[in-house]
C-alpha cells in the first residue's frame, strides 16, 4: 500500500519472502531507495515491522507488516558567490576559465559553497540551465586538485553544442603531468578501459568489471631522474583517467594521494628532493590546453594556460638538482 504520493509505503510479507532480511526485502520493492538508504532509514526510525522499530538484520516472517516513511528530499540550489575568477575568454555564449587547484567545479553533497559554479553564477547572471540547479553551464570538469582550463556554456544552445563535441571526442585537451620515475620510452599510448573500482567505489580502475574505452597519449618533455614532466593528450575523458592510466603504467602523478603510492617519495635518497616532492599536496596535473569549435560561430577556438606557480617551481627545482 502506498499513500501520500509515495511518501509512505506498507507491505505484507508473503510466504516466499519469509526469511529475508529486512533491508534485502525492501531493496526488492519499488520504493526508489538503495540498500544503504534503506539502512539509514531503519537506523533513523523510519521503518517499522508490525508497528515496532527493528534492525536491518531482522528476519521477516509471513504476514509481517512492513512500513517505511520516506523523507522529503532536501533540494539545494547553487547560489552566487563573489569569488575571483581567472577568465581567459568570454562572449555571449561561452566562458573559458583557468581553475586553480583546490577549487571544486560544482556543488555536491557536503560541499555547496565556494565552488567554480558559485563563482560563475555571480559573474554570469543568465547561465545555461541544462546542467541542472547544481551544475548550470558545466559541460566537463576537472578534479579538485587539478588546475587548468575549463569551457563553460552560458546559453542552452552553446551547452548542447559543446556537450555533443565532448561526446564525440572532438574537444582536444592537453595536460602537463609531473610523475614519479623515469619512463623507459619517450612517448606512448595507454589504451585501457576505465571503470569504477571493484572494491573502493570512490576510485576508478583499469580492472573494473564495467568499464568504458579510455585512451591516453603521453610524451616526455623533461627528465629529472627521480621524476619527469609529461605532455598528456587524452582522446577520451573518463573520470580520473590520466591519474589511473599513469599509475597503471608505473609512473604515478606526484602528489596524488588517491592513486599514488605514499611511500614512493621515500625511495629518493636526496633529502632535499624527497622533501620537495612530498611537499606537493595536490596532484601535479594541469589542464594546459583546450581546443574546440565554437558551438555558435563554428570558429576554431584554442586556449592555453601556463603552469601554475607550485608546479613550475617544483619543476625548476628538479631541473636544477637533477644531476645530484
Amino acid at each position: 500500500m502506498n499513500s501520500q504520493e509515495g511518501k509512505f509505503h506498507e507491505f505484507i510479507v508473503a510466504s516466499d519472502e519469509a526469511g529475508l532480511r529486512l533491508d534485502i526485502y525492501l531493496t526488492r520493492k519499488d520504493i526508489g531507495l538503495s540498500r544503504s538508504q534503506i539502512k539509514k532509514s531503519v537506523d533513523d526510525g523510519l521503518v517499522r515491522v508490525n508497528h515496532d522499530h527493528t534492525k536491518v538484520s531482522y528476519k521477516l516472517r509471513r504476514g509481517d507488516i512492513v512500513q517505511i516513511s520516506k523523507r522529503e528530499p532536501t533540494v539545494y540550489h547553487a547560489l552566487p558567490q563573489d569569488i575571483p575568477l581567472t577568465i581567459i575568454y568570454e562572449d555571449f555564449h561561452i566562458l573559458v576559465v583557468d581553475k586553480p587547484a583546490g577549487m571544486v567545479v560544482h556543488p555536491a553533497a557536503g560541499h555547496y559553497q565556494d565552488t567554480l559554479v558559485n563563482a560563475i553564477l555571480h559573474h554570469c547572471k543568465d547561465l545555461s540551465g541544462i546542467g541542472g540547479i547544481l551544475r548550470p553551464g558545466i559541460v566537463h570538469r576537472l578534479d579538485k586538485g587539478t588546475s587548468g582550463l575549463l569551457v563553460i556554456a552560458k546559453s542552452d544552445e552553446a551547452h548542447q553544442g559543446l556537450t555533443g563535441q565532448f561526446k564525440r571526442h572532438e574537444v582536444r585537451k592537453i595536460y602537463k603531468a609531473l610523475v614519479y620515475g623515469n619512463p623507459k620510452e619517450d612517448e606512448g599510448v595507454i589504451d585501457a578501459p576505465v571503470g569504477r573500482h571493484p572494491v573502493d567505489r570512490k576510485k576508478m580502475s583499469t580492472r573494473s568489471r564495467r568499464s568504458k574505452e579510455a585512451i591516453t597519449r603521453w610524451r616526455v618533455l623533461e627528465r629529472y631522474g627521480v621524476a619527469a614532466l609529461l605532455n598528456v593528450d587524452i582522446v577520451t575523458g573518463r573520470t580520473h583517467q590520466i591519474r589511473v592510466h599513469l599509475t597503471a603504467l608505473g609512473y604515478p602523478v606526484v602528489g596524488d594521494s588517491m592513486y599514488g603510492n605514499p611511500k614512493r617519495a621515500n625511495t629518493i635518497n636526496n633529502t632535499f628532493l624527497r622533501a620537495k616532492l612530498k611537499a606537493m599536496k595536490r596532484q601535479a596535473l594541469h589542464a594546459e590546453h583546450i581546443g574546440f569549435v565554437h558551438p555558435i560561430t563554428h570558429q576554431d577556438m584554442a586556449f592555453s594556460s601556463p603552469l601554475p606557480d607550485d608546479m613550475a617551481g617544483l619543476c625548476n627545482f628538479l631541473r636544477k638538482n637533477k644531476k645530484e
